[in-house]
């Protein structure tokens, strides 16, 4: 019984010794969950206000009053640029596309002209001749308020390993996704500056944000087109014009088929059509985003994996497949 008593006077003296640390514990884990809530808190009305406010209460100026008549598409081959301009078109802007191989965009642009009854342009610019398709865009330009520029990365269909690829395919890869970008900004910001207004999308991919396996060249393109975007717009963001850098996740490059209506409500993976309508929302509403909310939840999921968690889950991927 003695040694009973003992004991609960010893563990009354430690509780005593120990009270100040508890209590300073406690402040500290209340303190902690306080701030993770206030964080949540505030990317939950960031999502309300970069994705749902401007579709609820959309501005009253046109797309063109905004920001200018014209829009130049670099990479419109890809779905996504496809339907973006499609989007741009259904505002009333007129298309000027940039193209290495004219096919690719020739019935898109003729489709737009039927149906929107804007005016469509196709340029047939081979960037590997130094200035010669400089020459050729800043003729299309003159007498032209080009008040868009949307970039658009090339998607790559399957992993590849950089030691994998023949070097000259490198070689275009960086030309046309990493120079040719930053050459058409050089191109169009001039007469954005002078009229004070325009906007700058680069279209690339949330690659950007982790690295994935076999897709070096992508997650680098992307983080370049994405810092290309976000040095832009602090360099250029106080003289009118509005720079955004698009990181979409996964984009179906396939159509909806009427007999799966789970293809049809796949949020993640939505239809190019889908995505733009979106995306295009957010111009002039934040400067880097998805696009899409769907795909900032996936987002937001990815930023909170820690590095080593992601590099031994790539690991492991890698290993199984």
């Amino acid at each position: 019984m003695a040694s009973v008593d003992s004991f609960q006077l010893l563990y009354r003296e430690m509780s005593r010794s120990c009270n100040p640390y508890f209590e300073t514990l406690a402040l500290v884990g209340a303190i902690y969950t306080a701030s993770r809530a206030v964080i949540l808190l505030r990317e939950c009305c960031s999502l309300v206000r970069v994705h749902f406010l401007p579709r609820i209460i959309p501005n009253k100026k046109k797309l063109s009053q905004r920001f200018g008549d014209w829009a130049i598409v670099y990479g419109a081959s890809e779905p996504v640029a496809k339907a973006y301009a499609e989007e741009l078109a259904r505002h009333g802007v007129s298309i000027i596309f940039v193209t290495q191989s004219e096919a690719s965009v020739r019935d898109i642009a003729a489709l737009l002209s039927q149906s929107y009854g804007v005016e469509t342009v196709v340029l047939l610019a081979d960037f590997s001749l130094n200035q010669a398709a400089s020459n050729t865009i800043k003729e299309a330009m003159k007498g032209r308020e080009i008040g868009f520029l949307v970039n658009c990365m090339e998607s790559f269909d399957s992993p590849q390993s950089l030691i994998e690829m023949p070097e000259q395919g490198l070689l275009d890869l960086v030309n046309r996704n990493v120079a040719v970008a930053t050459l058409m900004a050089r191109l169009v910001l001039p007469g954005m500056l002078e009229r004070r207004r325009g906007a700058v999308v680069n279209i690339s991919s949330g690659a950007c944000c982790k690295p994935l396996p076999g897709r070096l060249t992508l997650t680098a393109f992307a983080g370049y087109m994405d810092h290309l975007s976000r040095a832009l717009h602090l360099e250029y963001s106080g003289k009118g014009i509005f720079v955004q850098s698009l990181i979409p996740f996964q984009i179906s490059e396939q159509p909806p088929s009427s007999s799966s209506p789970s293809s049809r409500l796949n949020w993640f993976e939505p239809q190019p059509e889908v995505y733009a309508r979106h995306a295009i929302s957010t111009l002039g509403v934040s400067n880097r985003t998805t696009g899409y909310w769907p795909h900032t939840l996936q987002y937001g999921l990815m930023r909170r994996i820690p590095d080593f968690m992601w590099v031994l889950g790539s690991r492991v991927w890698i290993s199984l497949s």
